[in-house]
């Protein structure tokens, strides 16, 4: 872009000429600006440089190369700046997605494996039990088998012993009834009659 400076005629105060005091004369009719190359003239009427129609050409110029010089720079330097970050925005988003997709597949495996674990945990604890249920028959089982045999054993003892016990008791009962019977027969009859006593004490246990 340019810029144009005008310059503007300026009167000289009135007694200038005659005392010689102001030092900056006004410029000559043919004079011509230094920047812009455009007689001084020109812009005596204070018009604004962008709308004076004699700069259009220099205007519309560098109109022309700014706008070529920033095309390029968008094109060179801008846009594939703005591309590059682009792509690295959706590289990262990429590697984000992908990590996140990971990361739900190990915690899904995780997720299975534990399920996994567990369900064989309740399968070993319910094998386990049951196990233990099953020895715990057995052994209760056993243990009545034993306690049984033991009982009937001691029974069978029990039962000997008291067998022995009657037996004892009743020779000795025989032997008391058949003293005593013969100490009666005795009293009544006044003679012994231990023979016939012991005899029928003898008829009375077989009859028993």
């Amino acid at each position: 872009m340019f810029f144009v400076t005008p310059a503007y005629a300026e009167e000289a105060p009135a007694g200038t000429a005659e005392t010689g005091a102001d030092t900056h004369a006004a410029p000559a009719a043919g004079d011509v600006h230094t920047e812009t190359g455009v007689p001084a003239e020109h812009h005596g009427g204070g018009v604004f440089p962008p709308f004076d129609s004699s700069t259009y050409a220099s205007q519309l110029l560098w109109l022309a190369i700014t706008f070529v010089v920033f095309f390029v720079l968008m094109q060179k330097v801008i846009a594939p700046r703005i591309g590059n970050i682009l792509e690295q925005r959706h590289s990262r988003i990429s590697q984000d997605l992908d990590e996140a997709s990971r990361l739900k597949a190990e915690a899904d495996a995780d997720v299975a494996a534990y399920e996994a674990e567990l369900a064989a945990a309740r399968a070993k604890s319910n094998s386990i039990g049951t196990a233990a249920r099953d020895a715990a028959k057995l052994k209760a089982e056993a243990d009545r088998k034993a306690v049984e045999a033991s009982l009937a054993e001691k029974l069978k003892a029990a039962e000997g012993r008291i067998a022995d016990i009657k037996a004892k008791a009743f020779a000795d009962v025989g032997a008391i009834a058949e003293e005593t019977a013969t100490a009666v027969v005795e009293q009544l009859i006044g003679t012994s009659a231990k023979a016939d006593v012991a005899a029928a004490v003898a008829d009375i246990k077989k009859g028993a």
